[in-house]
């Protein structure tokens, strides 16, 4: 996908680049796989605010995405429409049976195509099968955990994990992070990189085109007060005055690891990320 650059007829447009969706089909969302979101601005049920700079934005209607793929029926690729809720696309699957679901839209996928969702299924863009089924050296989207849960990995525009080992029950995995780990041979997979790949090369241009997404302003810590940040007070321009930078709770920043030793799946990782 291209991405539309402007002139600089106003601040805002001087850096400002949009995707195109020329190719994207002119059609409203399938109603049955919306619904309303109500938002929550970062705050929890007693209104307290746990996710700090988030607020405002425009409304957004939720679609429902199949991230399980089960069906054994084959599909046709009906549209491919725009998802506020991600930065992917997002392609409508409209199975034999007259089911609709929609999905995370592949590279390359065009509309009109058959796809499958299966053991036995051809070795194709777009078709879901057990990871035991994918080609060693193939890149995959949409890669499950846990066993039924439904895709977790690897769902953003332009990421792909690569399939480069099978041995015994499990399939090794180089994910979008680098990091390298085992995954059940029997969890799902999408073939193929997820579409959009050139959202990485858009530039906002300005702040307000940040807070229709949303996304609020996100201040220092070291020119807060003190009441409000550990790195706060002084006069002029002073340093954190700490030995090392901390979170606003006063926990380790920049560059600790926070994964918790102990936890379960920390075995089935070969080679972590960082």
């Amino acid at each position: 996908m291209a991405i539309r650059l402007y002139r600089a007829y106003s601040p805002g447009t001087r850096t400002k680049s949009v995707s195109y969706f020329d190719d994207l089909s002119k059609v409203k969302a399938e109603k049955t796989l919306t619904f309303g979101k109500k938002s929550c601005g970062g705050r929890n049920n007693r209104g307290i605010i746990t996710a700090r700079g988030r607020g405002g934005g425009h409304k957004r209607k939720y679609r429902v995405i199949d991230f399980h793929r089960k069906s054994l029926l084959a599909a046709k690729v009906t549209t491919i429409e725009y998802d506020p809720n991600r930065n992917a696309r997002i392609a409508l699957l409209c199975y034999k049976d007259g089911l609709k679901k929609y999905i995370i839209c592949p590279r390359s996928l065009k509309i009109g195509t058959i796809v499958y969702s299966g053991n036995d299924v051809p070795i194709e863009i777009g078709n879901a099968m057990p990871l035991e089924s994918v080609p060693l050296g193939s890149i995959v989207h949409n890669v499950e955990l846990t066993l039924g849960k439904g895709s977790q990995i690897a769902r953003a525009a332009g990421t792909y994990a690569q399939l480069i080992a099978k041995e015994g029950n499990f399939v090794t995995l180089k994910l979008p992070s680098n990091e390298v780990r085992l995954v059940n041979k029997r969890c799902y997979a999408t073939l193929g990189q997820v579409g959009n790949i050139d959202n990485i090369n858009i530039t906002l241009g300005k702040a307000g085109r940040s807070r229709w997404l949303g996304k609020k302003p996100k201040v220092r810590g070291v020119v807060k007060n003190p009441i409000d940040h550990p790195h706060g007070g002084g006069e002029g321009r002073s340093p954190i005055g700490r030995a090392k930078p901390v979170t606003p709770w006063g926990k380790p920043a920049l560059g600790i690891k926070t994964r918790n030793k102990n936890k379960a799946s920390t075995k089935y990782i070969l080679r972590p990320r960082r």
